[in-house]
């Protein structure tokens, strides 16, 4: 079993500023994955996860102690934090710290990422988080298998 990365240090507005067009109401950070997916507790109480790969929120448990409680299942583990795969990044010398997290150079949201060798990096969390935040909202509307084209740079400004 891999550390659960420390998130007392995080600042969770921070992390979501480009996610609000997702999630608008207040939440609490109570874990993550290596891979910057943020698992987060809603006023109701739930625990959700944002998956920052693939642009998603989906709930993974009716309370924080569920949840804690199903991250004792290699299973559960497995499946939310992607262990064995964050080890496999750590043997290739990948091994980001807590204020890190495995990125892509291709966002694996893009078919062609698949294809991309040396994909991965060591990212800084806050960046990453945030660049997958902007850039999921600005595709938030193509349909699954549409083309984009990406233009890099300042947005426009606002009138």
């Amino acid at each position: 079993m891999t550390r659960p990365f420390a998130i007392d240090q995080l600042d969770v507005t921070r992390l979501l500023e480009e996610w609000r067009w997702l999630i608008a109401d207040p939440v609490t950070l109570v874990a993550r994955s290596g891979f910057g997916d943020l698992f987060l507790r809603t006023v109701e109480g739930s625990v959700v996860c944002l998956n920052v790969g693939n642009g998603t929120l989906a709930e993974v448990a009716e309370s924080e102690s569920t949840f804690q409680v199903s991250l004792q299942h290699p299973a559960k583990r497995e499946l939310w934090l992607a262990e064995r795969r964050l080890e496999a990044f750590a043997e290739h010398g990948l091994k980001p710290n807590d204020l890190q997290c495995i990125g892509f150079k291709t966002p694996v949201v893009f078919a062609e990422s698949a294809n991309v060798p040396n994909n991965a990096y060591v990212a800084d969390l806050y960046e990453q988080v945030s660049f997958l935040g902007d850039l999921h909202r600005q595709i938030a509307d193509v349909p699954n298998g549409g083309k984009v084209r990406l233009k890099v740079g300042q947005p426009p400004a606002e009138p």
